[in-house]
């Protein structure tokens, strides 16, 4: 009670601020207490967007379990929220207690007071790869608790934590055809490519990314009936390599930290700005209303 009546001042002080102030669209979608209601729409772009009418994931359901509870980050678009929900069953089906949910999206999605660049439109959420011992954790456990890596310390394959168990969750996940991406460390792809020889079109999916060896990271297509509000401006996962499932870019990385010498030059986007920079008047117009709804 005492952290939502925090939420609720701090989000009346933001929604406060006169119009010229321009505030950080962080400091003001970090600190709305709730959803907006009406028909859910998630709008923008993953990591420049927003939600309107999300739903929120439980925080303890027969399957699964929300972690890090006090960031307030287990909301989603209601397609979300069943897709996390349905696989914390096929967890359950494949031997696991279930899964543990890291975040999700914010009540109205946006940018985020620390952490994603992504996560916008509640259309992203991070499952952990630490198979559950229990699903009654109370909520400081919740806060306490960490997941595991399951990649070796020098970065070139899996790790005695992987088990057959996760490379089952994962591709069921991928294989949904709701999904557009998961994000996951290059390792990982690379043991789901040899341990399916190569083969099955779910395999694109999976995209090579740093820092995710504890997790992995769940993208959904935008929702049926979005129209042009919802935005995936990356390259189509089916047209982004022609049949080329992404097993041999995956291996080609990891001979680029077996040899950092041979791995090309990477030069950085000078015009990339952190989504955290935003101000709310560089926010789409609706996501402007949606941050400042009542």
């Amino acid at each position: 009670m005492i952290r939502k009546f925090l939420l609720t001042v701090a989000a009346a002080a933001a929604l406060a601020m006169p119009a010229m102030a321009d505030p950080l669209a962080k400091d003001v979608f970090g600190r709305v207490p709730g959803p907006t209601a009406g028909t859910p729409v998630s709008i923008g772009t993953y990591s420049k967007g927003c939600v309107s009418g999300a739903a929120q994931l439980p925080e303890s359901g027969p399957t699964w379990q929300a972690m890090r509870l006090s960031r307030n980050r287990n909301w989603g678009h209601p397609d979300m929220v069943g897709f996390v929900m349905g696989l914390s069953q096929a967890a359950a089906k494949m031997g696991w207690k279930g899964i543990y949910v890291g975040d999700m999206s914010q009540s109205r999605g946006g940018p985020m007071l620390t952490g994603h660049a992504s996560h916008q439109l509640g259309l992203d959420a991070d499952i952990w790869m630490l198979p559950p011992a229990s699903l009654s954790l109370t909520p400081a456990q919740r806060e306490s608790i960490s997941s595991i890596s399951v990649v070796a310390k020098n970065g070139l394959g899996v790790n005695g934590n992987w088990t057959r168990g996760h490379a089952g969750l994962i591709q069921s996940a991928a294989m949904d055809p709701r999904v557009d991406r998961i994000f996951l460390d290059a390792a990982i792809k690379v043991a789901m490519c040899d341990m399916n020889g190569d083969r099955g079109a779910w395999l694109q999916k999976l995209r090579p990314t740093p820092n995710h060896d504890y997790h992995f990271h769940v993208r959904l297509n935008c929702p049926a009936g979005s129209g042009t509000g919802c935005q995936n401006t990356a390259a189509p996962v089916a047209a982004l390599s022609g049949n080329d499932n992404g097993c041999g870019a995956a291996r080609q990385e990891l001979a680029y930290r077996a040899n950092p010498s041979t791995r090309p030059k990477y030069t950085p986007d000078p015009d990339y700005r952190h989504p955290r920079s935003f101000r709310l008047s560089e926010m789409p117009r609706q996501c402007q209303a949606v941050a400042t709804a009542r």
